[in-house]
């Protein structure tokens, strides 16, 4: 299989390529620091010796970065047969007194990221008839929460966005899933204390992932919702 995953170096992105690279396949990975990604690359190879691991240094933020990323694999001339979007940034803030300028910076990364990979990569899978998009929303695309401010906004557009996806991509036999997680032990989260196991890791995300890969062709795993078993931090 080939799989491409945005924000791949550290985190949710991080545990995705490892999660794929464990069941031998080859990958396509990205993210904006070079340092990050070809230790990612590295590590990841070491422990996967059947799967082969490329990566190109992009700001999939951008259009350009986005577009330029997308066609590199294009250039490949292979099927492809999962995108993972994963590539996001969370910034705390409220509508009413965050910095001038948060809600373009959460919409570039949140959401424009995976418009524009998406819009490069979906011709040659329509072609194909084939593929499997995984879009990483949140539980804050599914309701406000406090200091969500701009952060929740674009992942809602970001639902809204998989939502039209799968409905326009039925018949061209190319899957859509949004996949809703709520916390997550990633550096988002600095230095809390989860000795106590209270918010999920990582490796649960790629793990449903990846599961959601494994049904037959004419089976979709439409919305994936993982929350901590206490439920979500208040």
């Amino acid at each position: 299989m080939n799989i491409v995953i945005t924000g791949a170096s550290k985190g949710i992105g991080k545990a995705i390529a490892a999660g794929f690279a464990a069941e031998g396949a080859t990958l396509f990975l990205c993210a904006r620091n070079e340092l990050d990604l070809y230790n990612t690359v590295a590590e990841l190879q070491q422990k996967n010796a059947s799967s082969t691991i490329n990566a190109r240094v992009a700001d999939v933020s951008t259009k350009d970065g986005a577009k330029n990323f997308g066609q590199w694999i294009l250039d490949k001339d292979i099927p492809i047969d999962v995108l993972v979007n994963n590539a996001g940034q969370f910034m705390p803030g409220s509508v009413y007194n965050e910095p001038d300028g948060l809600l373009e910076q959460m919409i570039d990364t949140n959401l424009y990221s995976a418009y524009h990979v998406t819009r490069t990569l979906l011709p040659s899978m329509i072609n194909l008839g084939q593929g499997h998009i995984f879009n990483l929303c949140s539980i804050a695309s599914l309701h406000s929460y406090h200091n969500g401010g701009s952060y929740s906004i674009s992942k809602f557009a970001l639902m809204g966005f998989s939502k039209n996806l799968r409905e326009e991509l039925k018949p061209y036999n190319v899957k859509v899933t949004a996949v809703y997680p709520g916390a997550v032990m990633t550096e988002s989260w600095g230095d809390f204390d989860n000795t106590k196991q209270r918010i999920m890791e990582a490796t649960d995300i790629a793990t449903m992932i990846v599961a959601a890969t494994k049904l037959s062709p004419q089976a979709v795993v439409e919305d994936i919702i993982i929350r901590p078993q206490l439920g979500d931090l208040k």
